[in-house]
């Protein structure tokens, strides 16, 4: 397993669509197994592997809180089938906009089929912190970002903070 870079907004990489997996062979496994340890060195509770420059539609979460045991999942070819029209707000975060949070309102409750590192198709009805998630998490493989569901003027502002520190970052 090996930690690797998190791309950080402004990174037009962020804006991809990612491509579906065709096979989950040993090379989607150790993606996967990097995609973890990345997260949890960040530490983060989900991760895409655009987050880490790899454009394919592949997501790591785990919900499990300090202390608690690891409990990693891990969601080739997610895509929401269905959600509910009942919504939830929660304050959101991200590792590619590091220490910028908002409140986000979602649907509450999603049914995302997905398919297994074992290969198998399967589904998950999810409600909760874990609807959350996996919402955030597909939106980034669809090149959508958590600042796209807040309001123009507050998008607008984190994305000239990010840029001017990218500026700056190049500078040094």
């Amino acid at each position: 397993m090996a930690i690797r870079p998190l791309v950080i907004l402004p990174d037009a990489q962020l804006r991809l669509v990612s491509a579906p997996l065709v096979t989950v062979d040993d090379g989607v496994r150790r993606l996967a197994d990097d995609m973890l340890a990345t997260m949890y060195e960040a530490p983060g509770i989900g991760l895409a592997a655009i987050q880490i420059g790899e454009p394919v539609r592949l997501v790591t979460i785990d919900l499990s809180r300090e202390g608690e045991e690891k409990q990693p999942q891990v969601f080739v070819n997610p895509e929401v089938l269905w959600s509910s029209e009942e919504t939830s707000t929660y304050e959101e975060g991200c590792l590619s906009i590091p220490d910028y949070y908002e409140e986000v309102e979602r649907p509450a409750k999603v049914k995302v089929r997905y398919t297994t590192l074992a290969g198998e198709a399967a589904e998950v009805d999810a409600d909760g912190l874990l609807a959350t998630c996996l919402q955030h998490e597909i939106d980034h493989l669809d090149g959508v970002l958590f600042i796209d569901h807040i309001s123009k003027l507050k998008r607008d502002r984190v994305v000239r903070k990010f840029t001017k520190l990218a500026r700056e970052k190049t500078r040094a």
